[in-house]
């Protein structure tokens, strides 16, 4: 049993995939900060390092909400939660700077978290 199970099956998937793309993030950009002066393929493979955490908890969280949520809905619950993670790393982490773009982006993902997740 794990530490999770006595929570209900949505949350579980949302806490395992946030902590996922915590590290799918700094496996994808995290090389651009901290490697960009030395060669790509040692980059690449502190990525795969990184990226062999980042699967340990996404393989669950997709197994554990293909229980309760139909495929459309996983995936884009892992979408959201993959911008929900990216634009705070981007702005405090990487020091991008925040745009107006970002909110629009953003209404325009609940329309489709609103599409996907109604009962029709």
């Amino acid at each position: 049993m794990n530490a999770l199970s006595h929570l209900p099956l949505w949350l579980q998937t949302a806490l395992l995939l946030s902590a996922s793309n915590l590290f799918m993030t700094f496996a994808w950009y995290g090389h651009l900060k901290h490697l960009a002066d030395r060669p790509w393929w040692l980059a690449a493979l502190a990525s795969w390092g990184i990226a062999f955490f980042e699967y340990m908890l996404q393989v669950p969280a997709n197994r554990i909400g293909a229980q309760a949520l139909a495929l459309p809905q996983l995936k884009l619950m892992q979408e959201v939660i993959t911008l929900a993670v990216f634009v705070p790393f981007a702005i405090f982490y990487m020091k991008q700077p925040l745009k107006l773009d970002y909110l629009w982006a953003a209404c325009c993902l609940l329309g489709a978290v609103y599409f996907t997740f109604r009962t029709t």
